[in-house]
């Protein structure tokens, strides 16, 4: 199928819409809000070069980071719930959206960056495909929550050079439990093993600079060492240690999450370093752990 052809496939499944795992069928084009709290238009939270991305992410002179307001999940410990739950952005257009990309690139990026890019996986394949027309030249990244309907990855095959994908939970109960979603574990498997049988491991030119491949997250959250445990399990067995592993130690409180116990007292050292050290036992070698700050 060329990219003129998924592009309307895309914007297909969004009447009714079918581009999350949500499933919830809006009619998007029609103007009615999904789950996503969003319709037919694009709405963007900011644009600029951001430095704090992984090493070859960032690079020296930053990722091109575009960040969509709204989201298919609903997090209670989301760090930027104002975008993602509260909507917060301003409405633009296709034609702003690929000026924004081809404006990051002569700021000198690294990559173009969609951040929360899933329910805008039409709207962002056609402003690549336009952009790409205009002259885009560098990588585009996907940073995704990693809850992604198989479907619409396949259709992205060809837009996205790499993938940043979470991997949140192990658990379906913890899934529904802090995020909303009853079938995060399966869906998020699947979405993997898709992302990298479409870009592979990661591939870095002579400066250390991405260029392609896959960059897997998760973020380690107090009170659940078990889920950690079994989402590096996961990678370790079905996609291979040599998969890069970013492990991240920057939870902190925010927005609901101190409607829980365990996620109201923040991340200990402990807590962190038996996840690292649990990363280590598996035999990973590439990749990123944090220092940890309280």
């Amino acid at each position: 199928m060329n990219i003129g052809r998924k592009i309307e496939k895309l914007y297909s499944m969004m009447q009714p819409c079918s581009l999350c795992p949500r499933q919830c069928g809006a009619l998007r084009n029609e103007g009615q809000k999904g789950l996503c709290k969003t319709a037919d238009k694009i709405f963007v939270a900011s644009s600029g070069v951001h430095m704090g991305e992984e090493p070859p992410i960032s690079g020296t002179r930053g990722s091109g980071t575009i960040f969509f307001s709204n989201c298919a999940m609903n997090c209670v410990f989301c760090q930027n719930y104002p975008i993602s739950q509260y909507g917060n952005g301003r409405e633009i257009s296709l034609d702003d959206l690929v000026a924004s990309i081809l404006k990051l690139q002569d700021r000198g990026v690294h990559n173009i960056n969609f951040v929360t890019p899933t329910h805008y996986s039409a709207h962002a394949a056609e402003a690549v495909f336009k952009a790409k027309s205009k002259g885009l030249e560098i990588p585009v990244l996907w940073n995704t929550s990693g809850y992604e309907n198989y479907e619409t990855l396949r259709l992205l095959e060809g837009t996205v050079d790499i993938y940043l994908p979470d991997i949140k939970y192990a658990d379906d109960v913890l899934s529904f439990k802090y995020s909303g979603v009853k079938n995060y574990v399966e869906t998020n498997r699947r979405a993997l093993i898709e992302m990298k049988r479409q870009v592979g491991d990661l591939q870095t030119d002579a400066q250390g600079i991405a260029r392609k491949g896959i960059i897997i997250r998760h973020m380690v959250l107090p009170g659940n060492a078990e889920n950690t445990k079994q989402c590096l399990d996961f990678i370790a067995g079905s996609l291979s240690a040599q998969t890069r592993v970013s492990l991240m130690s920057q939870y902190h409180k925010a927005y609901k999450s101190e409607t829980f116990a365990e996620l109201s007292k923040g991340l200990s050292y402990e807590e962190y370093d038996e996840a690292v050290s649990y990363l280590e036992s598996l035999g990973f070698t590439n990749g990123w752990i944090q220092e940890l700050e309280l």
